[in-house]
């Protein structure tokens, strides 16, 4: 067993772990920091395959982004954890079924990949560049496929953004029109304030002011 097969084991121990927890845990922000754990952990194993543009997407877009999204989500969401874990029992049984049949899923695509592939990956020469070659099968062989994702996340886009514009009763928005509009003296108002007087409107200035030039 060579160094890189221990970084294996070690790095997939740390994913299935922080796999688990992120199922198991039971606060929502210690849920989301395992499944940034495991997307590092995730991001370990693609560089050990050489894919040094997936590890580093994974890292920049999920972790950096998509993760620090979710969390600022659960953070500012006041979620009740009782209400939400109230039917975790009762779906239990679906979601173990549904869990084992991924898994039965995945032994046979691992087996059958490894019986049709056959023997160990190939070490490429270091100016290989798999970002170059990642692109041509999206762009080549796989560019109808790609193309049907990209209409779905647009889809997708288009329907969050309508959602968002729905005019619910008694909530607040902005109008960008009007706020442009705006004129000066709309927000300002020039007050003109008299001078005060001595009592006797002889000119006398309160108790303890000096007059101009004293």
């Amino acid at each position: 067993m060579n160094f890189e097969t221990l970084v294996f084991y070690f790095l997939a121990t740390i994913l299935l772990f922080a796999g688990f927890r992120v199922v198991t845990a039971r606060h929502p922000v210690h849920a989301a920091l395992f499944l940034v754990l495991s997307f590092f952990t995730g991001a370990g194993l693609w560089m050990l395959l050489e894919a040094e543009f997936l590890a580093i997407t994974l890292v920049l877009v999920y972790i950096g982004a998509v993760m620090v999204l979710f969390l600022f989500v659960v953070m500012m969401l006041n979620l009740n954890i009782e209400k939400m874990r109230a039917g975790f029992w009762s779906n239990l049984p679906l979601a173990a079924f549904v869990g084992l049949l991924m898994a039965i899923e995945m032994v046979l695509v691992l087996t059958v990949a490894g019986r049709t592939i056959g023997g160990a990956p190939v070490r490429h020469a270091a100016g290989y560049s798999n970002t170059k070659e990642l692109g041509l099968l999206i762009y080549t062989d796989y560019v109808y496929p790609f193309e049907i994702a990209a209409v779905i996340l647009l889809v997708a886009i288009i329907a969050a953004i309508a959602i968002t514009l729905r005019r619910r009763v008694g909530t607040k928005h902005q109008d960008p029109s009007w706020q442009v509009s705006v004129k000066r003296k709309d927000r300002v108002r020039m007050v003109s304030m008299p001078a005060e007087v001595g009592p006797a409107g002889t000119g006398s200035l309160p108790p303890g002011a000096q007059k101009e030039g004293e």
